[in-house]
């Protein structure tokens, strides 16, 4: 149980995390701890807001940013920044939307993809009232990614997520699960934030399953990185 959650952390975080040794089986094990390390996340990010409380706002919410993405390693940004080259340079075709996410290179559309979403985190940041509230965002953006590996296909042969699809369904359900009484413990806004990450979640993997008839490693990136910029911007409105 323990190498499975030290897994999703050293996969999902930068934090010194000490893992002996990976294999499959603690990866699939891996999978239903998603939730609870981007909940961790999101408490490291409110308690750093909460120790800078004196800071002016947008500088504060400049850090905050800096140290989302460092706390991730940009692990999801690179496979929004991917996805979104793949979209437009495919052109609708799921062979080329394929072969140009295998591209490390970025392209226009990655880039504006990326500034998009950061500022929109960072606006949202300095705006958003209840610091403890940047729990729910990544929470929900890894739940998200643990749903869509019980309920699509994952089309990428010999992928970084192919050992997931091995993961335990009940592990991974009870997991969903606690994700959602998380966020409705938050109130109103949590019940917001709990419909926007599974609208955008939905949205989302209706087009990749059109397109690719399933999803990848990047698009899953695509995924937490859109549910996270899309509920943190919904929480600052519903408060």
């Amino acid at each position: 149980m323990m190498r499975g959650l030290a897994v999703a952390f050293a996969f999902l975080t930068r934090l010194p995390v000490p893992v002996q040794r990976v294999d499959p089986a603690a990866q699939a094990a891996s999978l239903k701890w998603y939730p609870l390390v981007g909940g961790i996340v999101g408490l490291l990010l409110a308690g750093l807001v909460a120790v800078m409380h004196a800071w002016p706002m947008l500088p504060l919410a400049a850090v905050v940013v800096i140290a989302w993405v460092a706390l991730t390693g940009a692990l999801h940004l690179d496979g929004l920044a991917d996805s979104a080259d793949a979209w437009i340079g495919g052109m609708g075709d799921r062979e080329r939307t394929l072969a140009i996410m295998k591209d490390p290179c970025s392209g226009p559309a990655g880039v504006v993809a990326l500034v998009s979403v950061l500022l929109l985190k960072f606006s949202a940041l300095a705006t958003l009232g209840d610091t403890w509230l940047l729990v729910l965002p990544p929470l929900l953006a890894r739940g998200a990614v643990v749903a869509w590996f019980l309920t699509t296909p994952y089309v990428r042969s010999g992928g970084l997520g192919e050992p997931l699809r091995g993961a335990p369904a009940n592990g991974c359900w009870i997991a969903l699960a606690l994700s959602a009484a998380v966020s409705l413990a938050f109130g109103t806004a949590g019940v917001w934030a709990l419909i926007a990450a599974v609208t955008t979640g939905a949205l989302w993997r209706r087009a990749v399953v059109h397109r690719l008839g399933g999803f990848t490693g990047d698009t899953a990136g695509a995924l937490v990185e859109m549910i996270e910029g899309v509920t943190v911007v919904v929480l600052v409105v519903a408060r």
